[in-house]
């Protein structure tokens, strides 16, 4: 599904404040591949999914989607393939706009717009029944300003639009760090299925030992921009968190 081939990304190049923030890195993602990513700061977490994603451009290497070469295409070209979640949760919806609203802009993210889509009594219905998943009851007040609930809602909402369109890649980056330990389990529980159900290929980078563990069929352990480490789900079932905090204190 995802190829990434010798890519290297530095940051202010030439400067005292130089930063090689990936170094070479080659990485193979099947299809269907549930990848959780730990590491150090600044080992090139949030720097690899920004490459996958196209928020950057690699200095060199290639990035391949089904053998397509899509080293060179912007964020926005690479939609139609790619769905984000920031760690932020104001981050993937517009606070101004109503539940509903958010969920029709999610629906033609990768659409040619038209004045004559809105709304419609079915596309309402619809979104209802997605709602009706959360048990928040959210169904109950679809045209409710996203920016009236808690980031909690706001990032499983997030969640359930990034399967809205067609794109089969969905990369987390540390989605539950800005929430209480409630919502957070319910968020990643809500992301897991999703993933399962669609069948898509997911990379989650998290600080969250127990999610690296619990979540995914792959583990990745990242340092100083490249993979030191990357555990089968066969390796992984063998990890605790103990293991993992001890990596970290090596």
């Amino acid at each position: 599904m995802i190829e990434i081939k010798n890519i290297s990304k530095t940051f202010n190049k030439g400067t005292a404040d130089e930063i090689a923030a990936l170094k070479n890195l080659n990485l193979k993602i099947n299809e269907g591949d549930f990848i959780t990513v730990v590491g150090f700061n600044g080992s090139g977490k949030s720097t690899l999914l920004n490459l996958i994603s196209g928020s950057l451009i690699p200095d060199n290497g290639k990035i391949f989607f089904n053998d397509v070469d899509v080293t060179q295409l912007p964020d926005f070209e690479r939609s139609k393939y790619v769905s984000r979640i920031f760690q932020n949760p104001l981050a993937g919806t517009a606070s101004e706009l109503s539940i509903i609203e958010n969920f029709r802009l999610a629906a033609l993210r990768t659409q040619s717009k038209s004045l004559s889509i809105g709304n419609t009594k079915i596309f309402k219905e619809s979104v209802c029944e997605k709602l009706k998943t959360l048990n928040m009851g959210l169904e109950n007040k679809p045209t409710a300003l996203m920016g009236s609930l808690s980031g909690g809602q706001r990032q499983a909402l997030t969640l359930l639009m990034s399967v809205m369109d067609e794109s089969k890649i969905l990369l987390l980056d540390e989605p539950t760090a800005a929430l209480d330990p409630k919502s957070a389990t319910i968020v990643m529980e809500l992301a897991e299925k999703i993933i399962r159900e669609g069948n898509l290929t997911a990379l989650l980078v998290t600080h969250r030992m127990k999610d690296a563990i619990n979540y995914g069929n792959r583990l990745i352990m990242m340092k100083e921009g490249q993979v030191e480490n990357d555990y089968s789900k066969a390796d992984k079932s063998t990890l605790n968190t103990d293991d993992l905090f001890r990596w970290f204190n090596i």
